[in-house]
């Protein structure tokens, strides 16, 4: 008895010191389809075999990488539906309808710190929250058009708010990505300071457009669905651009 309680606590050890028992195999194109389907942001370790290039370091940053969907495919059948060639890690995002491909043959360096970083910039998701990590993924995005809930988290009525926000978001894929600015944050005064705004002013709704580089508030009230929504489709449909022209910097900013 002694002996079979020694070998499951072994069994138990070895399978939480390797991790790649803890990523899915994707074993056809279905699968693969219902994986990326089921996650805001899908991450897809295409590698022909377990002794590739880039293999080891994969599985070591997909296991600090813990909010994020992770698998790996070597099935050619799945490589040609989405057009991967060689050993490859993808990044399947659904708010702005995105694929980041990484070719590991035309890595200079790999390691997992790398892969880490890699994850992180493209960890782009309904609802964003901005710092400098996200910022790379956010400004490289073909969609240039953010919608900046800019709020203090710990606030009363933060929660409620961003509740409110991820609700709409997936309203606007492939149009608008939906960033959450904590004004709490030191490191964020420069967006605060883009939009006019200091701390005591928030919680407020802005726009940010990247191709005109060009910002507008939505005027200080309630801030419910409905108005957050007239105003999202008011700026789609080209009305608040042709309000009043709001300030704009000398140099394009990056918030």
């Amino acid at each position: 008895m002694m002996f079979l309680v020694v070998l499951s606590l072994l069994a138990v050890c070895v399978t939480a010191e390797d991790p790649e028992s803890a990523v899915l195999r994707l074993e056809d194109v279905p699968a693969a389809e219902a994986f990326i389907d089921s996650s805001e942001v899908a991450v897809i370790g295409f590698f022909e075999t377990d002794d590739a290039r880039g293999y080891p370091e994969f599985l070591a940053a997909a296991a600090r990488m813990k909010a994020l969907s992770v698998a790996l495919c070597s099935e050619k059948l799945v490589w040609a539906k989405y057009g991967i060639a060689s050993d490859t890690i993808s990044i399947f995002r659904k708010a702005d309808l995105h694929q980041e491909h990484l070719n590991l043959s035309e890595a200079k360096k790999l390691d997992a710190d790398g892969l880490v970083r890699f994850m992180t910039m493209n960890n782009v998701r309904y609802v964003t929250e901005y710092n400098q990590a996200s910022a790379v993924g956010l400004f490289q995005s073909e969609v240039k058009t953010h919608v900046l809930l800019l709020a203090t988290r710990g606030r009363a009525d933060s929660d409620p708010l961003q509740e409110r926000f991820r609700d709409l978001a997936p309203k606007y894929t492939g149009k608008m990505l939906f960033v959450l600015v904590n004004g709490g944050e030191k490191s964020n005064a420069r967006v605060l300071e883009y939009f006019g705004l200091e701390s005591r002013d928030l919680p407020r709704i802005g726009i940010y457009d990247g191709s005109s580089d060009k910002q507008w508030l939505m005027p200080a009230d309630e801030i419910t669905t409905e108005r957050v929504q007239s105003f999202c489709d008011s700026f789609l449909a080209g009305e608040l651009q042709k309000q009043n022209e709001p300030d704009t910097p000398e140099d394009k900013t990056e918030l």
